[in-house]
């Protein structure tokens, strides 16, 4: 470090020196784990790297639980017996601060379910049945999550300082392309939760039969400052542009965090090259999902993309097969339970070793059996095998639901599968234990990265070089761009 980095560092944590030199300084908090100094005018430019919870006075923090669940219910609508499967797949604790759940083909992905409307009842219908289980087995009242439905499939939390314990619902701009055009909807709802549930929905959103729901803890609703949430979804299916397959994503701030949920289900099929297809989509759906700024949100930037943001999971039915292994000998191997040798052949863990896919993203160790495909007429066996059985389809198992994260600040606590018997697919769950930065006071003079540089992308999307001039001004060039944007978008407010 030279004299001149020792210098501003010195004086960031010294009040009574260098004091005009600070207050030329802009914070940058930068995904990668460090952070600049940039002075105003063109006499200075060095890149610090330092730790963003060591220097910032201003800041402390808190320990949140999160648990992640993917399930495709294959078409299956969401029955009253289900609830005890879901009570027990959730198992609600008090250990648990958040829980985000996607699914996958909550209708029948049939001609009309995909080119038609969108019935708002399914996502009506998972979500009350979603609060049954996480709010009635805690001793909170849980008649019905709302006084009214809600009658639209898209909504969000809002906070209303008028009323702290009750919440406010509404549907929000979905910017959805479809054929390569957008189409804004508007739909607003205002409907009370009932008091007393210990678990409050937060964001909700459905594509067909993408769907994901994610519900906060009442308590941490009041004691935090929960704002930006925002919902998009990536239609990528048919033609590129329908949502038989494709994502639907939560964007949400809590206090100086910001979190991104991305729920997906990926293209089918285990022939050689369909791995490709699937990467492509993932692909789209890091391009097309946006979180767009309205005049409401003033000068709170929140996160625009997905990679914007500070800790970021991914889940799904992401469909990436088990590569070149004999059913027979993929059978062999679940029945030994050798998992870390049928990870060998997992194509998933093999994309993201040869960087087709998800660079940089970490995933738990799996240590359960393959998730797909169980037999429709006994659920449970696997589909297929030898000798092959009348009018079942010969699918070799495989780990088709995952869970994935990406930032710091994030611990796995457990990762595991369910034996819900409910579709061809087993549950899959993840539990994390994730850190916030929380305010201690205000600061004028301190920005959080987002207000600055809300999408950079993380270092192996951008791609690396060996000349760190070159990489330095790729970066530059990307901070100018995106600060131009945000200060272009604030005139226009």
């Amino acid at each position: 470090m030279t004299r001149t980095q020792s210098q501003a560092l010195g004086n960031l944590g010294n009040g009574s020196k260098g004091s005009t030199k600070r207050n030329n300084l802009i914070l940058i908090t930068y995904r990668m784990n460090f952070q600049m100094f940039l002075a105003d005018g063109d006499d200075f430019m060095e890149d610090i790297y330092v730790s963003s919870l060591e220097i910032d006075p201003c800041t402390s923090t808190n320990e949140l639980r999160i648990f992640v669940g993917t399930w495709n219910v294959a078409g299956r609508a969401p029955v009253g017996s289900l609830a005890v499967d879901l009570e027990e797949w959730l198992k609600p604790q008090d250990a648990v601060d958040i829980y985000v759940l996607g699914f996958q083909e909550i209708v029948p992905l049939k001609t009309r379910t995909v080119i038609g409307a969108e019935d708002p009842r399914k996502a009506t219908n998972w979500n009350l049945l979603i609060g049954k289980a996480l709010n009635e087995n805690s001793g909170c009242p849980w008649l019905t999550p709302m006084l009214n439905p809600i009658s639209s499939y898209s909504y969000h939390y809002v906070r209303n300082p008028g009323l702290e314990k009750r919440a406010s619902f509404s549907a929000i701009c979905d910017n959805t392309r479809m054929r390569g055009k957008p189409i804004t909807q508007h739909r607003h709802h205002q409907q009370a939760v009932i008091g007393g549930s210990k678990y409050k929905l937060m964001a909700s959103k459905k594509m067909v039969g993408v769907f994901i729901s994610v519900w906060m803890k009442e308590e941490l609703v009041t004691k935090y400052s929960v704002s930006n949430v925002k919902v998009s979804s990536v239609a990528c299916g048919i033609m590129g542009y329908l949502g038989n397959k494709g994502s639907v994503s939560v964007s949400m701030s809590i206090e100086r965090t910001s979190f991104c949920f991305i729920a997906a289900h990926l293209a089918s099929g285990e022939k050689q090259g369909d791995e490709g297809r699937r990467n492509h989509q993932v692909s789209e759906i890091f391009k097309r999902t946006s979180f767009p700024r309205s005049a409401k949100d003033e000068h709170n930037l929140h996160p625009l993309t997905i990679l914007g943001h500070d800790r970021i999971f991914w889940f799904g039915d992401l469909n990436y097969r088990l590569y070149n292994l004999e059913d027979n000998l993929a059978r062999h191997l679940i029945q030994k339970k050798d998992w870390k040798a049928l990870q060998e052949f997992d194509q998933l863990r093999r994309e993201q070793e040869d960087g087709g896919v998800f660079q940089g993203w970490r995933e738990g160790n799996i240590e359960f059996a393959p998730t797909y495909k169980y037999s429709s007429s006994n659920c449970n066996r696997y589909s297929g095998g030898v000798p092959s059985r009348s009018g079942e389809k010969q699918r070799t198992p495989a780990w088709c639901d995952r869970i994935l994260w990406y930032g710091k600040g994030v611990k796995l606590l457990s990762y595991l599968r369910s034996e819900i018997k409910f579709s061809d697919h087993r549950p899959v769950s993840a539990l994390f234990s994730t850190q916030i930065e929380v305010n201690k006071s205000s600061n004028p003079r301190i920005f959080s990265k987002d207000t600055i540089v809300p999408n950079i992308m993380p270092p192996e999307q951008i791609g690396t070089s060996g000349n760190y001039e070159e990489g330095k001004a790729t970066l530059l060039s990307l901070i100018v761009k995106d600060k131009e944007a945000s200060s272009i978008h604030t005139q226009k407010l």
